[in-house]
């Protein structure tokens, strides 16, 4: 069977690593998209694109029928299904077979299988392969706590829940069903025990219709936020020094693999303890997102191996040897410091020198897997995550130092992202040392890992460069008056003033320019030079170049001390923009999906008022303190933008 036309049935990222290969191996493509997505990335990538009117996954990327009808027009033969959205249903894989087309996946009874999480385990359990139990949710006791409600078709940690008060069991079971009927069009939900501290540990398989059967390699993924993974690795430090744990592990994923009678790529899941006793979690019937650090340590293109065997061809009986390191950071647009608040907005610029796109690495370098270009729009309707950048080199700490270095001095300007958090783990004491459990960012505290990167004297540094680029760029632009110097006054001895917000905070950038020479309040401070978008300062005798960029009051600064982002502080503010005391806030733009008090109601401080869904993610807005709710200004369904006033919560006695 030959495959000529593949139609991805995903976006952004997924749908542009699965193109370079299509392209490398002579395939025509066909992208497939929603309204938000008209300008996207993998739309320009593709060859020919088909739209699917709406903006919601579920008239959108989950409408099986529309995108076997998109193939059918467009002339593809076969469809890949990415991972997310329909990639592990059943249904839609039988669709795409009845209707001539070629699934590039694994075999229905596969998907069917492995689809439930239920039923996966109880399979996987007869078949020999270690489980944790599998509690009723109605069952559950206080002697069962801590348990975790997950979703029964679901992943990415969406329909998870940690429960560790029986009273708030029942809530967090609805909150996870809503979840995972908004993600998967599956609310069935379940318990099991909740191990506190655990490795994460997965094992890619491998394999073709001909009985040849790949445990290709062990990736670790135990750095999660919100039970979705940021940090993966390849192989897993836990692994190789708990001796014969590799060799486990690969013979329970073989069992897993042959019990389903397997085809393709797969991903057999386990929780592992530090002794290396280890549990099947769940079979992924699918690529996996952290799937470059399995290619880099291997040399295979994994895509390209899917559409092999789905077109009937035949693995080699001997499977590859694995050689290096490779390590993957999910770059998100989230605010760690802040809950993992998902953000929305524009990315401007992103630029990693010397990266290579989606191509699996051979040589110590780095790779990144992005969904984004210069202008792409964050929005809310899809997951937060931008890119994966992925370093590859002989040794885990070249590879982590390589990762920390590009993630440092890259140009990511516009929309926030977790960057600083992923620099401060890769070179945290702990990973290095290979102490990475699911506990991670409790065990370290969050609060120290999300700080920025730059120390305080480094962003007056950043402040003083942006506002002399500043002064520079109002010289240039002048109709009169170029000849003076940059920030002259009548009054000498009266200094220029810029004030900007970094992190909530203003910090004031005080200079004057005296016959050329920089007077500031900044110690041991020397301008050599300064440009529109560039300053080189010699501060503590050291020469640095800081470059700057502006993107409305948004001032983004990049040196070798790290990132900056600076908000322009208006001299004047108008009052119509003052909010309200106690007002609550959107977080992030988002629909309403729940409310819990209503106006004239007393509520306590941290008391849930309303839920609102961003990103196919829950998210609870609370009282931010004690007293009565005065204002509601939404209702279940409201479209909210960031910063809009959600609601008020007035003192006792301060109401009118």
């Amino acid at each position: 069977m030959t495959i000529s036309s593949v139609l991805v049935a995903n976006r952004g990222e997924i749908a542009r690593r699965v193109f370079t290969t299509c392209r490398a191996e002579g395939i025509d493509t066909v992208a497939v998209f929603s309204d938000p997505d008209s300008a996207s990335p993998h739309v320009a990538d593709a060859d020919v694109a088909v739209r699917l009117p709406g903006s919601a996954s579920s008239e959108t990327y989950l409408r099986g029928d529309l995108i076997i009808e998109a193939a059918q027009r467009a002339g593809a033969d076969a469809i890949h299904p990415g991972y997310g959205f329909l990639s592990e249903n059943a249904e839609f894989a039988r669709a795409v077979q009845d209707a001539g087309l070629t699934w590039i996946g694994p075999p229905v009874k596969a998907i069917e299988s492995m689809g439930s999480k239920v039923e996966s385990k109880a399979m996987m359990q007869s078949a020999g392969v270690p489980v944790l139990d599998r509690l009723d949710p109605a069952s559950v006791t206080q002697d069962d706590l801590p348990v975790l409600v997950k979703a029964s078709a679901g992943g990415g940690g969406r329909g998870m829940r940690v429960v560790r008060e029986l009273d708030a069991l029942q809530d967090e079971i609805d909150a996870a069903s809503r979840e995972a009927l908004s993600a998967f069009g599956d609310a069935t939900v379940f318990c099991e025990r909740y191990l506190e501290t655990g490795r994460h540990i997965e094992v890619q398989v491998m394999a073709d219709r001909h009985g040849t059967v790949w445990a290709v390699g062990e990736r670790e993924c135990s750095i999660q936020r919100r039970h979705q993974k940021v940090v993966e690795e390849a192989p897993s430090p836990l692994v190789e020094r708990v001796p014969g744990m590799r060799e486990k592990l690969f013979e329970a994923a073989r069992i897993a693999t042959e019990a389903l009678d397997y085809e393709g790529a797969g991903t057999v899941e386990f929780l592992s303890d530090e002794r290396g006793n280890f549990y099947f979690l769940e079979m992924n019937t699918r690529l996996q997102v952290e799937h470059p650090v399995t290619e880099c340590t291997t040399g295979l293109d994994l895509v390209a191996l899917q559409i092999h065997v789905a077109a009937g061809g035949a693995l080699p009986a001997e499977q590859p040897t694995t050689r290096g390191h490779s390590i993957e950071v999910r770059l998100y647009a989230e605010d760690p410091a802040r809950d993992w608040q998902p953000q929305s907005g524009v990315v401007h610029h992103v630029e990693f020198d010397g990266a290579r796109e989606f191509e699996v690495l051979t040589r110590t370098g780095l790779r990144v897997d992005s969904g984004i270009v210069d202008g792409s729009v964050v929005g809310t309707h899809y997951d937060p995550m931008l890119a994966k950048v992925i370093s590859y080199a002989p040794t885990r700490e070249q590879a982590a130092g390589i990762l920390a270095k590009a993630l440092l001095r890259a140009r990511i300007h516009g929309v926030r992202t977790n960057r600083d958090l992923l620099v401060t783990v890769l070179r945290h004491p702990a990973f290095l040392a290979g102490d990475t459990d699911t506990a991670f960012f409790a065990t370290h505290d969050l609060a120290v890992l999300a700080r920025p990167l730059v120390d305080d004297r480094g962003v007056r540094l950043s402040a003083l460069a942006a506002a002399l680029a500043d002064a520079t760029r109002s010289k240039e632009s002048a109709t009169v008056g170029r000849s003076l110097p940059s920030g002259w006054r009548n009054l000498a001895s009266v200094p220029q003033r810029k004030t900007y917000a970094v992190n909530g905070t203003e910090i004031v950038a005080e200079y004057r320019l005296s016959r050329g020479t920089l007077v500031t309040d900044v110690d041991d401070c020397a301008l050599v030079r300064a440009e529109s978008d560039r300053v080189v300062l010699l501060a503590d005798g050291v020469r640095r170049e800081f470059h700057v960029a502006v993107h409305g009051d948004a001032v983004f600064v990049d040196s070798s001390l790290g990132p900056v982002r600076l908000e322009r502080v208006p001299v004047f503010v108008d009052p119509s923009e003052i909010v309200a005391a106690g007002s609550l806030l959107a977080p992030m733009p988002g629909s309403v999906v729940r409310i819990g008090a209503a106006v004239g109601d007393t509520v306590t401080a941290g008391q849930p008022i309303l839920w609102l869904e961003a990103m196919k993610m829950e998210h609870t807005i609370t009282a931010p303190a004690a007293g009565v709710l005065t204002e509601l200004t939404v209702t279940v369904g409201h479209q909210v933008d960031v910063d809009a006033v959600l609601a008020v919560v007035a003192a006792e006695g301060d109401q009118a």
